[in-house]
């Protein structure tokens, strides 16, 4: 079949950068659909952009659809012809609906039944006439955040649009679509004075043409100019700009044709902490920091221009004043911020709202300070260690209120700004890395406290928000979690595995919800829905340890609430699946399960009924396994309750062999099923066997 080159160009007003993605993403996505729905073959296809223009170019497309051959069933023929062999009006419907003569059809025999049917070939239609329609049908389609209406038209985008490029085997395409002009014209780098039309005869000189124009069309080729340019700005080495691939992403959608140029700010403002001038700098600006070859904080940056090169100077004067008033007002929010200690912002806390129902954040520091004394009387730390938390949460939320935050510049930086300001106040260094340290993890991947004052502020603190919003009715959604619940409970048993605390999970997330009921009404549920949210964190945490989700509901019945101890019982269990033995004990405990599954009422065992030996053996040998059991739980042995259960599962093995145990004598019979009771209570101390998934092969 023949096969054709696309190319289509959408051009606009400068794009948002994160729309720019939002684009790519889902034009993609549709042209995927696209070839699908009408089997369509292409070799390949790209889809990228600047902030004025998205395009996306396909190879080796087919041209045409492929003919198809259509069966078409009708009625039955007793319906479709009457006795004498004549078409019913049912028969002839069915001719006028195929739009072919009577000759053409056939009889299809089906398990059903015979049917009239009818054959004929569906012409496939040129791709081109295809495209046009889906063309206009996506553009509109397009999930921006935003949209904007700019024709009295009412069409909409992102950004008003202003040119389409449409090439199809280097011919141009017309299409209606408000209006905007169509062809084989795009445009060049308008703030390089480049902007004018450029005739695009070939869809291969379209990515060759933009670049001569100072526009790198493909969002991969600016990432590399970008970071090669970054890499060899300081040719001699003694400076180097600090890695950040979350800038680069940024910044390769706000440029088309990027030059890196150095600027620099005053030395002075070097005093303040380092993330303060890299938030300046890298946040609030999209610039690069720059650091010498000690490793130390620089007062050079590198900003990506989209101008002209030779325009660099007047560029880089322009870019290091705006530098110098952002840094300017941060010392100042520094020096005002530092005449007080940091205990002093602490009382402006009942200034600010934590949730409408759940009070201030005064009202939260309290409660964490009060869950925080909960924690530290459940951990074996000294009196010492345990101030110092307390100390920790008091002050943890203080520099919320200070001028650094409070003029939302530097919202990024909460928890480091309290550090700081601790340190400055001459609190404990490790009361001021608490500080700090009780936001993380701030996500997946993210590390975790590192003292403890920074692990215990962070549990009460992250208790204390998901409790209380769960608590007044408000559970997280598929789509919507504003306060971050999920990622404060996976914090909270991450810390609690991390740390290897014998913690109490469910005893502290009561004690947040009693804190929380003196100040508010609770959700009638809300005890079983905190519990049941913290057990899906849970859940969460082996899987990602590694844990079968067999292994992991056998062990889930008993006691969730010490998240150390329920992984090492996991882990114990995990290591055993596959070895035969353990097979064998887990066959023989199912039969054990299966058996009393629906005996209803037991009686009370009596061991004076055992009558066969192997029945004697089973009942001596479960007395021996309940304190074997005993013991090794009592040192949280997990692995050697294990093996105390395979050696006990050759004598399960050998009671079924020789014993009935549904046999006819009622009292024998019951006798026995309360015997396997027993077994089965003695297993579940440890995990509950019957769940685990046995592969056959």
């Amino acid at each position: 079949m023949e096969q054709s080159r696309f190319l289509l160009e959408l051009g606009c007003e400068e794009l948002p950068e994160k729309q720019i993605e939002i684009a790519c993403n889902s034009i993609s996505s549709f042209f995927g659909t696209f070839l699908k729905s009408n089997k369509l073959h292409c070799s390949s296809y790209k889809v990228s952009g600047t902030p004025r223009r998205i395009y996306l170019e396909a190879l080796e497309l087919d041209s045409q659809q492929k003919d198809e051959e259509i069966l078409k069933t009708g009625p039955l023929v007793n319906i479709a012809y009457d006795e004498e062999g004549n078409l019913t009006p049912a028969g002839k419907g069915f001719l006028k609906r195929s739009q072919v003569k009577e000759e053409a059809i056939f009889i299809q025999e089906t398990e059903k039944g015979k049917f009239l049917a009818v054959k004929y070939i569906k012409k496939g239609l040129a791709t081109v006439e295809l495209l046009k329609d889906w063309i206009t049908e996506m553009i509109v389609q397009i999930p921006f955040e935003k949209k904007m209406a700019w024709s009295q038209l009412g069409l909409t985008f992102s950004r008003p649009l202003r040119w389409f490029l449409v090439l199809w085997d280097n011919l141009p395409l017309e299409l209606d679509f408000g209006g905007i002009p169509c062809g084989n014209i795009t445009y060049g780098n308008r703030f390089l004075g480049l902007d004018k039309a450029i005739t695009i005869n070939k869809a291969e000189d379209y990515i060759p043409k933009l670049r001569e124009q100072k526009v790198i069309a493909d969002i991969e080729e600016r990432r590399k100019e970008i970071i090669n340019q970054l890499a060899a700005i300081f040719p001699e080495g003694d400076f180097k700009v600090i890695e950040d691939r979350e800038l680069v992403e940024t910044v390769v959608n706000l440029v088309e044709f990027p030059t890196a140029v150095i600027g620099e700010f005053e030395e002075k403002y070097l005093s303040l902490p380092d993330k303060i001038i890299i938030s300046t700098i890298s946040q609030t600006q999209k610039y690069f920091a720059v650091q010498n070859n000690e490793g130390k904080l620089s007062n050079k940056f590198i900003f990506i221009s989209n101008g002209n090169p030779s325009a660099s100077k007047i560029i880089r004067k322009g870019n290091e004043k705006v530098v110098k008033a952002r840094l300017a007002d941060a010392l100042w929010y520094w020096n005002e911020d530092t005449k007080h200690p940091l205990e002093y912002w602490t009382k402006y806390l009942d200034k600010v709202i934590f949730q409408a129902k759940l009070g201030t954040m005064s009202d939260k520091t309290k409660r964490i300070m009060q869950l925080v004394n909960a924690v530290t009387d459940e951990l074996n730390i000294t009196e010492e260690q345990k101030k110092k938390a307390i100390r920790c949460a008091k002050l943890c939320k203080a520099d919320l209120v200070t001028n650094m935050l409070g003029e939302k510049e530097f919202t990024k930086l909460q928890g480091y700004i309290g550090k700081q300001y601790a340190l400055a106040s001459g609190e404990d260094s490790e009361i001021a890395e608490g500080i700090f340290e009780h936001y993380l993890p701030r996500g997946s991947g993210d590390k975790l406290p590192s003292t403890m004052c920074g692990a215990i502020v962070a549990i009460a603190d992250k208790m204390d928000t998901v409790a209380g919003i769960i608590g007044i009715g408000m559970m997280p959604t598929g789509s919507g979690d504003p306060f971050a619940l999920r990622r404060a409970a996976n914090g909270i048993v991450q810390i609690i595995s991390y740390r290897k605390w014998d913690l109490d999970l469910f005893t502290l997330a009561n004690k947040a919800l009693t804190l929380i009921e003196k100040q508010t009404e609770l959700d009638k549920k809300a005890n079983q829905n905190v519990h049941n949210f913290l057990e899906q964190r849970i859940e969460g945490l082996l899987k990602t340890n590694g844990i079968a989700y067999d292994v992991i509901d056998s062990v889930m019945h008993i006691d969730k609430s010490h998240i150390h101890d329920l992984e090492n019982r996991a882990k114990a269990l995990n290591a055993l699946k596959g070895k035969e033995d353990f097979i064998h004990l887990v066959i023989g405990f199912k039969r054990v399960a299966n058996i009393i599954a629906e005996t209803k009422d037991f009686v009370t065992f009596n061991k004076e009924k055992l009558v066969e030996q192997e029945e004697i053996n089973l009942y001596e040998a479960l007395q021996t396994l309940h304190q074997d059991i005993d013991a090794a739980l009592q040192n949280k042995d997990y692995p050697l309750a294990l093996q105390y259960l395979i050696k006990f599962g050759k004598v399960i093995d050998a009671f079924f062999d020789r014993v009935l145990v549904n046999c006819e004598d009622d009292e024998l019979r019951n006798n026995r099923h309360s015997l396997l009771k027993e077994v089965k209570k003695e297993f579940l101390r440890v995990a509950d066997l019957s769940l685990i998934v046995l592969e056959t092969g």
